[in-house]
């Protein structure tokens, strides 16, 4: 069972109530059918009404939830001979920024994401998906692999930010999320993004200067989080709601403001609700993107980019 956020404390105690009627007649003597139905559907039309009309915070709070589906997730469901590949050539290899050959519905690609983990070890191992100066410049070394042997490139950002640590510091973050960003804009082959979960400051648009840029309905794209701008701008993360609103962060919005070109469906009450849906959805986003961009050549690949990001935010 999927566990529940804070604003779904009203769904949470129906289906508490439905699990007590199931056990409480386990034993099979006492016909609990009507009741339990009756209150399912109450549960799911309460899910159904909160998931229409969610704030920009919540959905921050959905982007974020530890059950949804993570880079591994999505390289196994959408993806056939994945090869990983690791190292930068420099320094190491960063476990936050994943990435390798693979076959994505017939046709050779080369797939490269941020990594979260799922339970306390990974996430520790993965850093929380937050990227290493060494892990971005894998992600430029796996990138021009890709160019030289003309395939296309699928990134998947979920990253709060890149890692802000003094060690990052020391061996060029900032240096490398700028090269990163060039390397997506230089490449001369279908550069597809899509946001899954968080899309965080330079570390998300490092991997995400993309010809398509995709995005789940309940993810956040921003370039800072909303408990960040509200310690800048009111000296306290309380007021995180009235910054995320102000951010316009939503995939809604941003597709309003030409940041992003699709949104992404999520399965009812978010894609921790139903992983393999969710995965399926993006697979059908990324192939209908590819087949938009698959008759394109080098030059016009890189002016359609260069287009589309100099075009936000003009009136």
């Amino acid at each position: 069972m999927a566990s529940f956020l804070d604003f779904e404390k009203p769904i949470a105690e129906l289906q508490g109530r439905i699990d007590q009627l199931r056990e409480t007649a386990a034993d099979g003597t006492v016909d609990i059918d009507a009741e339990v139905a009756r209150l399912q559907a109450k549960s799911d039309k309460l899910l159904r009404d909160t998931y229409t009309k969610l704030t920009p915070w919540q959905k921050t709070q959905v982007a974020r939830h530890g059950e949804r589906p993570h880079f591994r997730d999505y390289v196994a469901g959408l993806f056939d001979d994945f090869m990983l590949l690791s190292g930068d050539r420099a320094f190491g290899d960063d476990q936050a920024i994943l990435g390798g050959f693979a076959r994505f519905r017939g046709r050779r690609v080369l797939v490269i994401g941020h990594e979260k983990g799922d339970d306390t070890a990974s996430r520790l191992r993965h850093n929380f998906g937050m990227g290493k100066p060494e892990g971005y410049r894998k992600a430029i070394r796996l990138m021009q692999l890709a160019d030289r042997f003309g395939l296309p490139v699928l990134t998947l950002v979920d990253t709060s930010g890149a890692f802000p640590g003094v060690q990052a510091e020391e061996r060029g973050q900032a240096e490398a999320i700028a090269r990163s960003t060039e390397a997506c804009l230089a490449l001369g082959v279908p550069l597809i993004s899509a946001v899954v979960g968080e899309g965080g400051s330079g570390g998300a648009i490092a991997l995400a200067a993309g010809n398509k840029v995709l995005m789940f309905e309940h993810a956040v794209y921003s370039v800072i989080s909303p408990e960040g701008s509200a310690s800048i701008l009111w000296r306290t993360a309380d007021k995180a709601a009235e910054a995320a609103e102000a951010m316009k962060i939503t995939a809604q919005d941003l597709q309003g403001l030409g940041v992003i070109d699709t949104i992404v469906p999520e399965p009812l009450g978010g894609a921790h609700r139903d992983p393999a849906l969710a995965i399926a959805n993006l697979g059908d986003a990324i192939d209908s993107a590819l087949g938009e961009l698959g008759n394109q050549g080098p030059d016009q690949l890189r002016r359609g980019r260069r287009e589309k990001f100099l075009a936000i935010g003009r009136i």
